[in-house]
């Protein structure tokens, strides 16, 4: 196979899945380098679609094997959506096309030579690389970086600058069908929580023993890896014991602020407009990271206090007559979960709605029910969308290993927690303006488009 490892000869790239995120960013990033792009991609939704629309760069609709004839590319970069049966891929096989992952493409055109910095986990990745990369950033450093998401600071995934550093979000999802590497929160392609913690040991084994691991101390299944761990490792958390923790963490609806503690003694008090106890354990990562790059407190606090946050991470989408709507990409309960209690903290004492779309395959699995009663009590008010992929899960795993959401519903409601089960986002939109209230908050969250229905919301509270 032409499996291809270095690419500097090559002037046309075709990307299979470019509407992922990080998909969308390599595009973004060749196209900067001088490279001519193009790809295909299903049911491309916001922000992606306008990004990749913004850019210029054509998005075809589906996978088939003419979209290749017709782009005649001289490398084609397969995304990890793409099993060995898509078309295109099979195509880009059959056609002896040289092809690529997406992490080797970036490796090889863009971090070899770099400081990396990866940023690895299941919840609060893109969050907390975004910061990362803006601290750096703010402290004149021009990183260069790669997110999974929109940073409302850069207004674009991805930067190519000259400094030393590259920021990039590591994910736990898979690669290409060609190239497994680290790879639960995505449950449909692990089995258990046991295969998760294998694949970050197998990234722990890889990081060099010159290098630097900053591990969450108080996880405990980070701390199975330690042994496995040949790079220095430090630790960040909650308790005093760890080399960076924190103390006295106040919470209000503007701001959070925190003393971090270094090696056990109180070092710096960092105020941050992020919100939640998630995130101040987060930025306690960040802050180490920076402390370790050469950056001093203040300069480390003006990242802090100038960072704005991700579209789609508790986006206020707009307000209308009192009615906050807010987008958020959670699709899994422990995301859920996070996202409801930091709204908490940050609109106090007001009415919270949570309106979740289930959309991906692997947030409609049996074994998050409970996780989904129990995150959803955070709320007042809850609407579930229609599960999206109900009948692909039930050809790929059986009905009986999806949720039921009847089961939900109904073990909510007997909880006092007013809960219904609506497909249609015009009636969901009719809801919402009809019994909202003047200081509700309407919290969105899908890690799709949800049919817009946050607009359909804003438009309905307009017109009522």
């Amino acid at each position: 196979m032409p499996h291809v490892k270095h690419l500097p000869e090559i002037k046309r790239v075709y990307l299979i899945g470019i509407a992922g995120t990080a998909m969308a960013s390599l595009a973004g990033m060749l196209q900067q380098r001088g490279y001519e792009v193009g790809g295909s991609d299903e049911h491309v939704y916001p922000p992606m679609s306008t990004y990749l629309e913004s850019l210029r760069i054509p998005v075809l609709e589906g996978y088939t094997r003419e979209h290749l004839q017709s782009f005649r590319p001289d490398l084609v970069v397969i995304g990890n959506a793409a099993p060995r049966t898509n078309p295109e891929a099979e195509a880009t096989l059959e056609m002896d096309l040289p092809y690529t992952s997406m992490p080797e493409a970036i490796y090889e055109l863009f971090i070899k030579g770099k400081y990396s910095v990866v940023v690895a986990g299941t919840h609060g990745k893109t969050t907390t690389t975004s910061l990362m990369a803006w601290m750096l950033e703010a402290a004149g450093r021009d990183p260069s970086m790669v997110v999974g998401g929109i940073p409302l600071n850069f207004n674009q995934n991805f930067k190519l600058g000259k400094g030393a550093e590259f920021v990039i979000e590591g994910d736990e999802y898979n690669t290409a069908f060609f190239d497994k590497g680290i790879e639960f929160d995505h449950a449909d392609i692990y089995a258990d929580l046991n295969a998760i913690i294998d694949a970050f040991r197998k990234g722990v084994q890889q990081v060099a023993s010159g290098d630097t691991i900053l591990a969450n101390g108080d996880d405990a299944n980070v701390a199975k890896l330690r042994a496995d761990a040949r790079a220095q490792w430090i630790t960040f958390g909650a308790d005093r014991r760890h080399t960076i923790s924190f103390a006295d963490a106040e919470f209000t609806p503007d701001a959070t602020m925190f003393t971090a503690c270094w090696e056990g003694k109180d070092w710096f008090r960092f105020r941050t407009t992020l919100s939640g106890r998630h995130n101040v354990v987060n930025a306690l990562a960040v802050i180490a990271t920076a402390r370790l790059r050469g950056l001093g407190a203040e300069e480390i606090q003006k990242g802090l206090e100038t960072f704005q946050g991700i579209k789609r991470r508790m986006e206020v989408r707009g307000v209308e007559r009192g009615v906050t709507v807010i987008d958020d990409f959670a699709h899994h309960p422990t995301a859920i979960a996070t996202t409801l209690n930091g709204a908490r903290r940050r609109y106090p004492g007001q009415r919270l709605w949570a309106l979740f779309e289930p959309r991906s395959i692997s947030s409609a699995r049996k074994e998050f029910e409970e996780g989904y009663i129990d995150a959803f009590h955070e709320a007042d008010r809850v609407v579930i969308g229609r599960v999206f992929h109900r009948d692909r899960y039930a050809t790929r795993y059986g009905l009986d290993k999806m949720m039921s959401v009847e089961t939900i519903v109904d073990r909510l409601n007997n909880d006092r927690i007013a809960t219904q089960q609506i497909d249609d986002t015009d009636a969901i939109a009719e809801l919402v303006a009809r019994e909202a209230q003047p200081n509700d908050v309407v919290v969105v969250m899908s890690s799709g488009a949800f049919d817009g229905v946050h607009g359909k919301i804003l438009e309905q509270l307009r017109r009522n």
